[in-house]
């Protein structure tokens, strides 16, 4: 990669994910964190820096945005360079996400597709909440792991979701503990969003799915906005997204928890 054609210097390696190769350099003078993919990445980086912007336009921490596109045979999303730490007030995490989610929209979806991961994420509109996740989240999935070869029997789990009327909140939309971080006094950060407008108890399950978050965060965001009765019962309905989606970008050593997951709702039933 040709680092001057972008105006960086001082280009090095960092840490930043399976999917991507990450840097962290100079650019007129500010540290500035580069992500390089192939050219066909071009369009999920276009929508990652949306999506950052949308979480900065609600009151969330995140690094700003700087520029994107394509040079040669790569695509690139440039930020701002942030310090992060793993640990830091997580009572403050927890209300900036209740926060977040205050910000809401009419319908369910988003005004452009994205990725969760590397996987193209449907977000055409709905009216519907039952409707979006059967068709947006659940059934794209499902049909890509038939694909992949793999055989899933699906009971019809989205009635779990019948006369739940949420409002459509703004979601991070791919919230564990690996896309967040904290500045060194502590403040909260949020990253590599996959953003919708959507459930947000569709957010505070996915914090629960690889090993939870601290009791301070939930305590924090239950004080700014309880959840609803119900969310125990929904919960593995919107984590059986995530493990679909492991499923099919990891392969089949997710296969187990997303059968057992399928066994649980199918019990709730």
């Amino acid at each position: 990669m040709n680092f001057a054609a972008l105006g960086i210097s001082a280009a090095e390696p960092v840490s930043g994910g399976c999917i991507h190769r990450c840097y962290r350099g100079e650019r007129d003078g500010r540290a500035v964190f580069l992500k390089l993919n192939e050219a066909r990445f071009v369009d999920a980086f276009a929508a990652e820096a949306e999506g950052l912007a949308a979480l900065r336009a609600a009151g969330c921490r995140a690094p700003e945005p700087l520029a994107h596109g394509s040079v040669g045979a790569s695509a690139y999303l440039l930020l701002e360079f942030l310090d992060l730490r793993a640990g830091g007030d997580l009572s403050a995490l927890g209300s900036m996400l209740a926060a977040l989610h205050r910000r809401q929209a009419a319908r369910f979806g988003w005004a452009r597709d994205n990725t969760i991961g590397a996987t193209p994420q449907a977000n055409g509109w709905c009216e519907s909440w039952t409707m979006f996740w059967r068709e947006r989240r659940l059934a794209p999935q499902l049909a890509l792991a038939a694909r992949n070869g793999y055989r899933i029997d699906v009971p019809p789990v989205w009635r779990l979701l019948e006369g739940h009327e949420p409002a459509p909140s703004l979601l991070h939309g791919d919230l564990w503990s690996g896309n967040t971080g904290f500045l060194p006094d502590g403040a909260p950060v949020l990253f590599d969003p996959a953003v919708y407008y959507g459930d947000r108890e569709a957010d505070l399950a996915m914090t629960e799915l690889f090993g939870g978050f601290p009791g301070e965060f939930y305590c924090a965001y239950n004080a700014a906005w309880p959840l609803a009765s119900g969310y125990q019962q929904r919960k593995p309905l919107y984590n059986l997204y995530h493990l679909l989606n492991h499923l099919n970008l990891f392969g089949g050593a997710y296969l187990t928890q997303v059968r057992a997951a399928l066994r649980l709702l199918a019990r709730s039933l």
